[in-house]
């Protein structure tokens, strides 16, 4: 530090902060948010720790300087978090004909208050589910006034409550034996399951959108929210989100069936919620995605909040990121069978 110049001293000041709090987000996914409900907020900064950390790295390489080093260690010491936001490998693509595709897409009302210029975006997403012809697919945000109609699918939606406008879909190629609501008390979010026959297996599928914080999440309106009111409506909504995985845990704990865990979370990889629902379930876009594996339009940043969860008796074959601009959201697909 002594042989610094007064600009670097600076920067390795705030590289030291930066570094402490990635090194204390590495807890977050043991720390409920209903008892530490303040250091949960960091979750949602997971992301950005993660490359801010990276670039002080860089940043001190190319000065051949051993501040490098502090970076370098937090980095490694949470290395799963690293690869949980960005895959090194390429994705995974094995053809079988026992596959299974699976799509989640939180549609957002099919654009019925025109946040996106087009006019289409209804017809186009229709056009974009026939073009990937899932077998399985989970939509959040689905106006059940409003629905799509589809050939060769099985189709369960519901909207858990009469004054909800929004509500959730599920579609399956497969027989639907049975379904149901989740019914999320105190929230406009839900979640959905059906039970699908395919073959000699019933499998049980979850769709779920997670409390939403319903903030604005273009980067100049944040910067007029004021802080201690975002930050305690970011922390009402941790809360909600774990009561919510909660009872989808205690859901699920009841059925035999292998399952499957899709939709938006509104949290990220590296939050409470998500540890707590997958728990041993396999994150597909880390068994075969690439990349950033982005699933929320946010500027600057790239956000996985949307995922696809299975059963590990499952073998994922293959993960795919869409890049099609048709709601905030982008579609995925995970593609497995049963071993």
């Amino acid at each position: 530090m002594k042989k610094l110049n007064f600009w670097n001293k600076i920067i390795f000041t705030i590289n030291s902060l930066v570094a402490f709090l990635l090194l204390i987000s590495y807890l977050l996914p043991y720390v409920p948010p209903k008892s530490f409900a303040t250091i949960s907020a960091l979750s949602l900064s997971v992301p950005i720790l993660i490359i801010l950390n990276i670039l002080f790295f860089i940043y001190w390489l190319l000065r051949v300087k051993k501040q490098l080093l502090l970076s370098l260690l937090v980095l490694v010491l949470g290395w799963n978090h690293v690869t949980s936001l960005y895959k090194f490998s390429s994705s995974l693509n094995e053809k079988d004909e026992d596959n299974i595709s699976i799509m989640s897409f939180n549609v957002r009302l099919f654009n019925r208050y025109q946040w996106l210029p087009s006019k289409t975006i209804k017809e186009d997403i229709v056009d974009f589910i026939k073009l990937e012809n899932p077998d399985i697919f989970c939509l959040q945000e689905y106006r059940s006034g409003n629905p799509i109609d589809l050939e060769n699918y099985y189709n369960f939606n519901g909207r858990f409550r009469p004054d909800i406008k929004q509500g959730m879909a599920m579609f399956s190629k497969y027989p639907i034996i049975n379904g149901g609501s989740l019914d999320f008390p105190n929230s406009n979010n839900n979640g959905l399951f059906m039970d699908i026959v395919k073959g000699k297996d019933t499998i049980r599928v979850y769709n779920v959108h997670l409390q939403s914080s319903g903030i604005n999440t273009d980067v100049e309106s944040l910067k007029n929210e004021p802080s201690d009111g975002l930050f305690s409506r970011i922390k009402n909504v941790f809360q909600k989100q774990q009561e919510q995985a909660e009872l989808i845990n205690q859901h699920r704990s009841k059925t035999s069936y292998k399952t499957i865990v899709a939709g938006d979370f509104n949290n990220t990889a590296h939050s409470y919620v998500y540890n707590e629902i997958k728990g041993d379930l396999l994150d597909t876009f880390e068994e075969a995605g690439n990349g950033f594996g982005r699933t929320f339009d946010f500027k600057f940043f790239p956000f996985r909040i949307d995922f696809i969860l299975v059963d590990e008796a499952f073998k994922v074959n293959g993960f795919k990121n869409y890049n099609q601009k048709l709601s905030d959201h982008y579609p995925i697909k995970a593609t497995v069978n049963l071993d």
